[in-house]
């Protein structure tokens, strides 16, 4: 009977990297739910990110959620606006939220702001991207870690 824990194994360095970015001056609840809407569109376009569901030892089943960290950073409009055209440019898995976004209540009308507006007119609260470490890194060059 093997006694190793999780605890026990070298960490896990993955070779992709889920990054949000968020623009600073979001007041606390605006960071925790744009958070939340931006990582929750990851999962049905790159379906790699998920991993497998969790049981408790009552064999309770949960939901599977990311197999890696979320690593969350933080900037200003300008580094946010930057950071979209190198996603943009990079082709990368990406989801937005603009501050239009706080005013709605439904989907319908989330993704009707959305497209009333320019892509290089967006007004950017945060943005999340995923795809190989050394790309999401140059997409998110001038953020910093959030804290």
């Amino acid at each position: 009977m093997s006694t190793d824990t999780a605890s026990d194994q070298p960490p896990v360095r993955f070779d992709t990297k889920i990054a949000v970015l968020l623009r600073e001056d979001l007041e606390t609840w605006q960071r925790l739910n744009v958070t939340a809407f931006l990582v929750s569109g990851l999962g049905t376009q790159v379906p790699e990110v998920i991993g497998e569901p969790y049981a408790d030892a009552d064999d309770t089943a949960y939901l599977p959620m990311f197999r890696q960290p979320v690593l969350v950073f933080e900037g200003g409009k300008e580094v946010l606006k930057k950071a979209h055209e190198r996603a943009l440019g990079r082709a990368l898995p990406r989801s937005v939220f603009t501050s239009d976004l706080f005013a709605t209540g439904n989907d319908t009308d989330n993704r009707a702001a959305v497209r009333a507006v320019s892509t290089s007119e967006l007004d950017l609260v945060g943005i999340a991207v995923y795809g190989p470490r050394n790309a999401v890194d140059k997409v998110l060059k001038g953020a910093r870690m959030h804290s």
